[in-house]
């Protein structure tokens, strides 16, 4: 993958040390459950990379059914007793971090060379804020990582299955909640970043008591940006910087939608709109399922009732 700091013209800026003064010092924060060879192999990049920021890498294993090996070198390993989800794994490892700054990344991510330096550096100029790479497919396309905070009419947009086939259009990213100025290329301060790479100052993820452990899988980087938006901490996305992330995990589809679906309602039930968003995506479920009756009398392989049956139980079940 091609490291773009110089290919676009805005220049990075050199001033490194937080608002206090101090030196910037990176703890990465890698959450582990699983196959342990995608997050050793990042654990390792990070460790034997020649980043000047780097303070630490910390793998938090969330208890998974193959535990992550102790002993590589530059790698702290901490393992929770129970598994308790993306947010809960981060807080444990931040709770042992002591670099200035958390680093927290998904552990099917690919660095490029230098990436935590040029974090930092891309990150100076904007004071207190979170801050997150351009996020690119294997392919090399990027997906929208800025985003605006949810609200129901992207969350039905989404749902809505005749709006499927226009996936990928400009309007339809912007109707779901996409900030669509969020580009490579472009840094620009958005409402939240997806938590796949994020860049933090310690102290305020502290200060505002780290990922709230209600949330098992999606919607707690929301959750804690809107926190963090709120003590004065903005989200800033860096399209100056970019990582590779592969994306999908090895989990079922239908179990993935059900933790962001839960996530959702977990969501809106905290920060509001909770009864408001369950009648709209049933309202959504009952035009998919006209839909989806007249695909089948078109001669189409549809299942109404089964479908129906099957978002029903979505947004019934938290």
């Amino acid at each position: 993958m091609r490291w773009p700091t110089d290919t676009y013209p805005d220049p990075v800026r050199r001033a490194t040390t937080d608002p206090s003064g101090d030196q910037v010092t990176v703890s990465v924060v890698i959450p582990h459950y699983g196959r342990p060879e995608p997050t050793l192999a990042l654990a390792t990049s990070i460790a034997e990379g020649a980043d000047g920021h780097l303070h630490e890498v910390i793998v938090a294993d969330d208890s998974s059914p193959i535990p992550f090996p102790r002993g590589s070198e530059g790698i702290r390993v901490v393992r929770r007793e129970v598994n308790g989800g993306f947010g809960a794994a981060v807080n444990s490892g931040a709770a042992v971090a002591t670099g200035s700054h958390l680093l927290i990344l998904n552990s099917d991510l690919t660095l490029p060379p230098g990436f935590v330096d040029a974090m930092v550096e891309r990150s100076s100029g904007w004071g207190e804020a979170v801050t997150g790479p351009a996020i690119l497919a294997p392919s090399g396309a990027p997906d929208y990582t800025g985003r605006r905070f949810p609200r129901i009419s992207h969350q039905v947009i989404e749902w809505l299955t005749p709006l499927a086939r226009w996936r990928g259009r400009r309007w339809w990213h912007r109707g779901v909640g996409h900030d669509v100025q969020a580009t490579p290329g472009h840094t620009v301060p958005v409402d939240w970043l997806v938590g796949a790479a994020l860049l933090i100052p310690i102290e305020r993820f502290r200060e505002v008591g780290g990922f709230d452990e209600r949330f098992f899988m999606n919607c707690e980087e929301i959750d804690l940006q809107r926190r963090l938006g709120q003590a004065g901490v903005p989200s800033v996305y860096l399209g100056h910087v970019s990582v590779t992330h592969e994306g999908g995990g090895s989990s079922d589809p239908l179990l993935r939608r059900r933790w962001l679906v839960g996530a959702r309602l977990t969501y809106a039930r905290k920060w509001g709109g909770h009864r408001r968003l369950i009648a709209a995506l049933m309202a959504a479920t009952g035009a998919n399922f006209v839909w989806n009756l007249v695909r089948r009398a078109m001669g189409r392989e549809t299942a109404p009732v089964a479908t129906a049956r099957e978002e029903v139980s979505l947004i019934t079940s938290t």
